[in-house]
Formats: C-alpha cells, structure tokens, sequence
C-alpha cells in the first residue's frame, strides 16, 4: 500500500510529499497532459522524436513499440488524465475508478532496478497507454486517499494552463515549472508596479 510520507528531502533536493513511484507517476502524467496544445504552445506529442522525449524524461519498464500507433494511443489518453487537474477530490474518484477498470489493474509488489518495493498495477506486456493510465490512477490514489488534493494544481499564470503537483513543503507553489511562469509574472508584477509609480 502506498501512504503519504513526511516531508523530507528527495534525490533532486527539493521537497517531497508522496513516496518516490507514486512521485514519479504523478510527474509523467503531468508532462503528458502539458503535451496537449494549451494556451502558450502547440501539441508538443506529434513525433516519434517527441514520444522519445517523453520516455527519456518518464522511463517506463516492459513492452514500448515506440511507434506510430502507440504514440496515437498515448496521445489519445491525455484528455482523460487533464481531466484530473480539472475536479476536485471527489470528482475525481469515479474517473480514478473508470481508468483502474478500464485498464484491468490488478496491483502487485515489484523490486527492480535498484527501486525498493513498489506497486505495478498492471502486467508488463500491457499496452504502454494502458499502464500510463493505471499507474497514473493508482498515483492519483494515493493522493486522494491522503487528502493532499489542492496539491493538484493548474498554473496560475494568466497566459499558461499548464498541470503540476505541489511538492512544496506548506503547499503554496503557484505557478508550473514548464514555462518559467514564476519568474515571468514576478517581472510582469514589478513592471506595472513601477509603471503605477511613474503614472
């Protein structure tokens, strides 16, 4: 079972909330998502060269074709995980369950690669779409079940709609990190504050 861990310090530094594969899968499903065409880009998963990209930045053991047709299959689940940054904890139940059945999950302890006991939800020939959706669900539940939702956030950056978790220690991280909104509000901010000032 996984379980929400203290807060502590992860491999990258940075503070950490859930333990490392629930990590890890909350990660990939938020790059998947920022994929799909949103309000400062296009569709950035249209190549096989982008689906390599994908798998450096989330590497995923089993099967992987890593062609035309699994891309189209990857791409196709995207709307269903966005969907998931758009409602609230209790929404979001029926569409962790829908994903959990659609993707026949049935959980099992793993230990490879140098990762101590983990959870695959799913067998190792399944369809890669297939077990990006469930392992995704299954990080979903974790976050669910320890009431960490408003961790779920999209960015508050008038221009971006990019997905991210907050993996802040006291959860106040308001912006992605894949556009550098942070930065761009904050010089957005100073730059009307000083236009006022000179008014």
């Amino acid at each position: 079972m996984l379980t929400l861990v203290t807060v502590g310090y992860g491999e990258s530094g940075v503070n950490v909330v859930f333990i490392h594969d629930t990590e890890q899968n909350l990660r990939a499903a938020a790059y998947l998502v920022n994929t799909l065409p949103g309000y400062d880009s296009g569709d950035t998963l249209t190549t096989l060269e982008d689906f390599d990209a994908y798998l450096v930045q989330n590497p995923y053991t089993g099967l992987i074709h890593r062609d035309e047709d699994e891309l189209a299959a990857l791409r196709a689940i995207r709307p269903r995980l966005r969907r998931l940054w758009e409602v609230d904890r209790e929404q979001a139940v029926p569409l962790v369950n829908e994903m959990l059945r659609d993707g026949e999950a049935l959980p099992r302890l793993m230990k490879h690669d140098g990762i101590d006991w983990h959870i695959h939800a799913t067998s190792d020939d399944a369809p890669l779409p297939t077990r990006v959706l469930v392992e995704a669900a299954m990080a979903f539940v974790d976050v669910i079940r320890a009431d960490q939702y408003d961790r779920i956030r999209v960015c508050t950056a008038d221009d971006c709609d990019s997905v991210y978790v907050d993996y802040s220690k006291n959860g106040s991280k308001r912006y992605c990190d894949t556009g550098n909104c942070g930065n761009r509000m904050n010089v957005n901010a100073y730059r009307r504050r000083k236009a006022r000032e000179t008014a």
